[in-house]
């Protein structure tokens, strides 16, 4: 049913007054053009304007109205333009924005921008870390996992608390106070143990047969059973390690936690015919795992530890530090070697299969010696975390005046540990706690335990302050330490906040610049990245070996994927880069197992570097990364509909509607029989399908020549029809796929654009710098401050790209201009 204008606005709520509110008279062109569609329960979207209110103070009214000015704006309602005229449309578009923005600023002066913001499980470790001065403290995962909006963890509406939340913070302070307070006596010197010869490797031990480890002698290998004591024997592995293998040295096994430092002698070998061995031509790259020992076919929990180390083919000497917990040994673990293929025929022995070696020879390491001495003992007794919690006070026994003692210990660890002033009336409630507990007979230790205990859980510690004027310094100091570091301000922020300098403009510069040359940077860039680009997910799905037989076990590639983008987002902000390298540079950050991948000239090493590309790449930037592709698809087909829709929202922040719930999903036919492009066409025969799958389809399309790990490829795989490759993988299994339709990145965007391949795509994307740097601007602002971008922010947003137009919008230059914006530092922004 079709209402009539006039009808319409009987329906809506009468005349309203004040700033905020919209004479529904105003109104009509917005009602009469958009009620065709948005009428009554049938209404497209779910949106029905007829029932829709006009008040402007209300947050969920506010936001429905947002959504129809962004949609006018864009000119995607109404869909055909004659029913609202262009001067009308933009006479609707201004009405509204007023109207808009008036109240949710208005909103944001009565209540801020957004409520305070707790601290996620990752900034609390960190706090604490800090605090107790326990750097390898590790209580993360007592906390239950937070949970996310707006692709972060920090954003606040979500990090509500609970009773099971309040528990587990309750019980993960406990823990982290007990291990600072290291009571007893001044721990027992390291151990010293040395392995050389068969002590290299445990006896049982399997990393598969003969091809995968033996010991060498002058170059060739000892027959197991002439092994015995000779200390001259090289022990020669090459194979990665991986279930259901294991390997590690004799004997060892570490009695009481911490860390223990490992030197070891090795070389970079290759094994050719007959077991013998010739000095490799490449490093190889290596680690250690840290696990309980086990038997055959147990994979045990493992960790990696100790740090990537490049084994030159010259004989080296090289030292680590590993972590171990009681009970566990360290396994020697190769990376990107093969993984041979473990059998067990009816029953019997296992047996093993090795893939073919290179041409030239396997490459592997040879080892000579090893020494490890641990756990390392503090440098002084007690450690420096005793000192945070007791000063110089010996809690074996009670001092003379305890009442005395725990207030002084508790001012002064409140001092340390929190971030703003605490005020008189809230120390004392801390004070009483302890006082109580000490007239009740508690041990004196116990007691000031149970008082850091409740501060470290109180709104003090856990909740990070909106700044305001008045006592917005220290606030500024922690938005601005925990945006850049995730963790406490530290002494130089806090001496500013106490000086009342964190709103001028040179001195917020000058700090976030410091804090982004600081070494804590890298976790900045590790949570942003971890959330907005989805690398926490980054192992999330493991290639289908039926298809992608070469990717089995390559977990060194996908570790790299992840170091590589993390590499380049860094790069972006202390090298100030233009934004339009996320969707293309001339350069890209690689290791030996990247410039494989990619199909670049050999690298030698783990470590990243930049490498700049040839003309006619086509990678280059975030659009195009390993890691990105691998995370926009499922492991067994890539979809243009996924990846599409990902890119933008994340790049290009233009997120698309969610789909409706009763529309199925475009499953690609890994059989061959059909192409993904005939599937998206019977899939948007709809109109209402197709409206929406124009806006990020051929984005998706553009990169269909990527394959599931970002791959260049020319045509699709399945595994029916097409024409058949077969092998043995690298793990020692036979494959057989095909290889099917060849791949058309072709396609028009939504606003007619045409391109061929991602190359012409990149050249249109990065000619729209400003939406890419608008993105990035709202990423920082809900990573900073926990509150998305509100429409009440988006004349500042718009202030800070003017002011960074003329310089290409660079990333650093985008951050800074953002610190020390209104959005940033509450009711004004900094002051010349």
């Amino acid at each position: 049913m079709k209402h009539p204008a006039a009808y319409l606005l009987t329906l809506l709520l009468g005349s309203m007054t004040g700033a905020s509110e919209i004479a529904p008279a105003d109104l009509r062109p917005v009602v009469e053009a958009c009620a065709e569609c948005h009428d009554g329960s049938s209404a497209k979207g779910g949106l029905d304007i007829t029932s829709l209110k006009f008040h402007m103070n209300d947050q969920s009214v506010r936001d429905r109205w947002m959504q129809i000015h962004d949609r006018v704006q864009k000119g995607e309602m109404p869909p055909r333009p004659d029913r609202l005229p262009e001067k009308k449309r933009a006479e609707m578009v201004a009405l509204l924005a007023k109207a808009i923005h008036t109240a949710d600023e208005a909103d944001v002066r009565a209540h801020g921008r957004g409520p305070m913001r707790r601290l996620n499980r990752d900034e609390y470790e960190q706090n604490l870390r800090d605090v107790l001065k326990l750097p390898n403290l590790d209580i993360r995962d007592m906390l239950p996992e937070d949970r996310e909006g707006y692709h972060s963890n920090k954003f606040a509406a979500k990090l509500d608390i609970s009773r099971v939340q309040l528990a587990a913070f309750l019980e993960s302070a406990d823990a982290a106070l007990r291990l600072a307070m290291a009571t007893g006596n001044k721990p027992q010197p390291s151990a010293k143990f040395r392995a050389v010869g068969a002590k290299l490797f445990a006896e049982g031990a399997t990393f598969g047969e003969r091809e995968a480890m033996f010991f060498a002698k002058n170059n060739k290998a000892v027959d197991p059973k002439d092994v015995g004591d000779d200390p001259s024997l090289e022990l020669a592995l090459f194979r990665s390690a991986h279930w259901p293998y294991y390997g590690y040295p004799k004997v060892f096994l570490a009695q009481r936690p911490g860390d223990y430092k490992v030197r070891f002698s090795a070389r970079a070998v290759l094994q050719t015919k007959g077991y013998t061995l010739k000095p490799a031509l490449l490093p190889v790259p290596m680690t250690f795992r840290a696990r309980k020992p086990s038997g055959p076919d147990v994979s045990g929990d493992v960790r990696a530890t100790g740090g990537l180390m490049d084994i030159p083919p010259e004989t080296s000497i090289f030292e680590t530090t590993i972590r171990l917990r009681a009970g566990e040994t360290f396994e020697y673990s190769l990376l990107g070697l093969p993984v041979p293929l473990a059998r067990n025929v009816q029953g019997g022995p296992p047996t093993y299969r090795y893939p073919p070696f290179p041409e030239g020879g396997q490459p592997g390491v040879a080892f000579q010696w090893l020494e490890v001495e641990g756990p390392l003992a503090p440098e002084i007794w007690p450690p420096p975390s005793y000192h945070v919690l007791f000063d110089s006070i010996d809690i074996t026994t009670n001092p003379p005046m305890p009442n005395d003692a725990a207030k002084r210990l508790l001012r002064r660890f409140v001092k340390v540990a929190a971030r703003e002033p605490v005020s008189e009336e809230s120390l004392r409630q801390f004070e009483q706690l302890i006082v109580a507990r000490l007239q009740k007979g508690a041990p004196f230790h116990e007691a000031m335990l149970a008082g850091y205990q409740a501060f470290l859980c109180s709104g003090h510690f856990l909740y990070l302050k909106e700044p305001v004027q008045g006592n917005g310094q220290y606030a500024i100091a922690s938005r601005l330490s925990h945006f850049l570091a995730n963790t406490r301000p530290d002494a130089s922020l806090l001496e500013l906040a106490e000086l009342g300098k964190l709103r001028d403009t040179a001195t917020l510069r000058h700090q976030t610049e410091r804090l982004i040359a600081h070494d804590n940077f890298n976790r900045f860039v590790t949570a942003l990245t971890d959330y907005w680009l989805d690398l926490r997910h980054l192992r999330r799905d493991d290639p289908d070996i039926r298809l992608y037989p070469e990717y089995r076990f390559d977990d060194y590639c996908v570790e790299s994927m992840g170091q590589e983008t993390r590499a380049f987002v860094t790069s972006m902000v202390r090298d100030n880069l233009p934004v339009r390298v996320i969707v293309s540079s001339d350069f890209i950050y690689a290791n030996d197992s990247l410039a494989k991948h990619y199909g670049l000239p050999p690298l030698s090493g783990s470590a990243m570097r930049k490498i700049m590309l040839p003309n006619d790449s086509r990678y280059g930037g975030l659009l195009t990364q390993a890691s990105i592709m691998k995370v926009t698809s499922n492991g067994t087909t890539t979809s243009p509909v996924v990846r599409g829709a990902w890119i933008m929202d994340r790049l290009m922040g233009q997120p698309p509607p969610p789909p409706p719930p009763s529309v199925p999903a475009v499953e690609p036919d890994i059989r061959g029989a059909k192409t993904i492009r005939e599937l998206l066409a019977l899939h948007t025969q709809s109109k209402t399908c197709a409206s929406c799958h124009a806006k990020f389809d051929p984005v998706g399309l553009a990169l269909e020549n990527f394959d599931v790990l970002g791959r260049w490829r020319t045509r699709y795989r399945g595994v029916e029809q097409g024409d058949h490759i077969k092998g043995i993988d690298r793990a020692g299994h036979d494959f057989d796929y095909t290889l099917t339709a060849p791949v058309d990145s072709s396609g028009t965007l939504a606003d007619g654009q045409k391109f061929n391949s991602i190359t012409d795509l990149k050249k249109i994307v990065a000619a729209n710098p400003r939406q890419l740097a608008r993105n990035l601007l709202h990423q920082f602002t809900v990573y900073a401050t926990g509150t998305p971008v509100r429409f009440s922010d988006r004349p500042e947003i718009e202030s800070i790209l003017d002011r960074c137009a003329a310089t290409d919008y660079r990333a650093r230059d985008l951050l800074v201009a953002f610190v020390t914006s209104r959005i940033f530092l509450g009711d004004s922004g900094a002051t010349p």
